[in-house]
């Protein structure tokens, strides 16, 4: 992550907001298709690996041609949204070109079976090797001051390194040829499981890439480029939650089997010690944030530190939502958590459409802690079944400092 921020900064501060703008549109644009390439497999065909590893290349090669006809189906959905966009050819470009990785992404099969296997460390290898040659290239496009185009084939050249390197890894294994196999029984049981999981990815894609399309269309390319640093700036720290989360729910949901009092007591605890790590990282972002867009990424991007400022809090809302999505989880109450994800892409385009055109960036910063606070907090007081979390967030908002004593 600290290597990939780096060489990140390096390359922002070599393009300029311009040029990095019309880069993260381009990558913004294809995420939000990319949910029909994944077609949700991921944690379902784990699952079947788990229970049926006899049939291992049978289900990776299913899947493997299910995920290569999800990217075709992606780039021909990209192919018809782009019409009615106000984009040029060499945009468009550049679209296609990032999207086309999504082609090899059908080699995450093998990172499926390893994850099977709890096999990690060959697909850290693999990661760690697509990084490595990632950087590399970047670094030398910088140094000869290439144009953007190579920058943008980067991307596709990452995809391809990964699978290549994780289909190494597999054949190392000595394993069979999975891309020879498929079923078309298991095919329709997959999908019918994982329809709900692409139409959820989809939201979430909309939720979190939406703001750059919008500005894009409303403000230009350079505020993209400016907002785009503001928001790496911001979730560069949304790995902490989900590492404690991770860490800690499975004595959570152990303690539910002593008592629920012990449970809800212990949740309440992971709730109330997230919000104090969010509020940790929020107020000192909140004063530096000017100083630190300057530091990192030159004068140029100097306005992305008040946009940094405005979102850096939505980090509270994200780390109380990354904890009750274990919640949600574990309560069987998955279709709650689409929901609240729903809103709050609803709820971002709205208020997009409504603050960009009169605050500019900071509009768009406020659209999303907004939102952010509607999915991960305002939402659980709609449901019976949820309110219990609702209260147990407020009073983690109270501890931490947030809500003041009436």
């Amino acid at each position: 992550m600290v290597a990939g921020l780096l060489v990140g900064i390096w390359v922002a501060r070599y393009l300029g907001p311009a040029q990095f703008g019309v880069f993260s549109y381009a990558v913004a644009f294809a995420a939000l298709f990319s949910s029909i390439a994944k077609l949700g497999l991921d944690g379902i065909v784990v699952r079947d690996l788990v229970q049926a590893p006899n049939q291992r290349d049978l289900y990776l090669g299913t899947a493997f041609w299910l995920k290569l006809c999800g990217a075709l189906a992606m780039l021909a959905a990209i192919a018809f949204a782009a019409q009615f966009t106000s984009n040029d050819a060499t945009t468009n470009l550049y679209i296609y070109i990032i999207a086309s990785g999504s082609i090899f992404q059908a080699f995450e099969v093998v990172d499926f079976y390893f994850q099977s296997k709890v096999l990690s460390k060959f697909v850290s290898i693999c990661k760690l090797t697509q990084l490595l040659i990632s950087s590399l290239i970047k670094l030398y496009l910088i140094f000869i001051q290439a144009d953007l185009f190579w920058f943008v084939l980067v991307s596709l050249v990452d995809q391809l390194t990964l699978a290549l390197s994780l289909f190494i890894a597999y054949r190392y294994q000595q394993l069979g040829g999975f891309y020879r196999q498929f079923d078309r029984t298991i095919a329709k049981r997959l999908l019918h499981d994982s329809w709900p999981l692409i139409f959820s990815g989809l939201v979430i894609m909309i939720y979190m890439r939406i703001d750059q399309i919008m500005i894009k269309g409303m403000l230009g390319d350079r505020e993209v480029g400016l907002y785009s640093v503001a928001v790496r700036l911001s979730e560069v720290w949304y790995f902490i939650p989900m590492l404690i989360t991770t860490s800690l729910f499975p004595a959570i949901i152990g303690a539910k089997k002593v008592s629920k009092e012990l449970y809800y007591s212990r949740l309440q605890r992971l709730y109330t010690f997230l919000m104090w790590m969010a509020i940790a990282v929020a107020v000192p972002m909140t004063f530096i944030s000017d100083w630190l867009v300057t530091w990192l990424y030159g004068e140029v991007f100097k306005e992305a530190g008040q946009v940094l400022m405005v979102n850096i809090w939505g980090g509270v809302f994200v780390y109380l939502g990354v904890a009750s999505a274990s919640w949600f989880t574990n309560e069987n109450l998955q279709h709650y958590a689409l929901y609240r994800t729903l809103l709050g892409a609803v709820i971002n385009v709205v208020l997009n459409i409504i603050l960009i055109r009169n605050f500019g960036l900071i509009g768009a910063a406020i659209s999303t802690v907004i939102a952010q606070s509607m999915a991960a907090l305002f939402f659980d007081a709609l449901t019976k079944k949820t309110r219990i979390i609702f209260v147990m967030k407020l009073k983690a908002l109270y501890f931490a400092g947030l809500i003041q004593r009436a």
